[in-house]
């Protein structure tokens, strides 16, 4: 059996706290009960998922079943922690939406380059934004089928 939207973690990376509001709202309207972790910044994004600063201690933090990234980012830029989530065997399957104001085609590139499952412009417009987040929240929380926990490489 699917577990729902209740059971999940999604790691937001924003350094925006307007954008990181209206992401809450948006997620709650659209039924997100699960645990919402924020990042502000990509550096901060790593520490969570690698324990890098050694907070967790023995304690397991729960990867993230969705990631949703900002580019522009403080210390450390979207898509440097994509390339590390990428590269790493633990995370490199979480699912990753990109999640910015950028339209630029050179972030565009890089975003799918890097690895990004999707890249989605966030509409100006609260109506527009919680709808879309609610579609992405939807679609890779309820009805994407993630692969097995313990992934191999795929054979050269």
């Amino acid at each position: 059996m699917r577990s729902s939207m209740s059971e999940k973690v999604v790691l937001l990376v924003e350094d925006n706290s307007s954008d990181e509001a209206l992401a809450r709202r948006a997620l709650g309207k659209h039924g997100f009960s699960g645990a919402l972790v924020v990042a502000r910044d990509g550096a901060e994004a790593l520490d969570y998922l690698f324990d890098t600063d050694g907070s967790a201690g023995d304690e397991v933090k729960p990867l993230p079943q969705l990631i949703l990234l900002d580019l522009k980012l403080p210390k450390l830029s979207g898509i440097d922690v994509l390339c590390r989530l990428r590269a790493e065997q633990r995370t490199r399957s979480i699912p990753v939406v990109i999640w910015t104001s950028s339209a630029e085609e050179e972030d565009l590139l890089a975003g799918y380059c890097g690895g990004c499952n999707s890249y989605l412009r966030k509409p100006v417009d609260f109506v527009q934004f919680s709808e879309a987040l609610g579609k992405v929240a939807a679609y890779w929380l309820d009805l994407n089928l993630p692969p097995p926990h313990k992934l191999e490489p795929l054979a050269s």
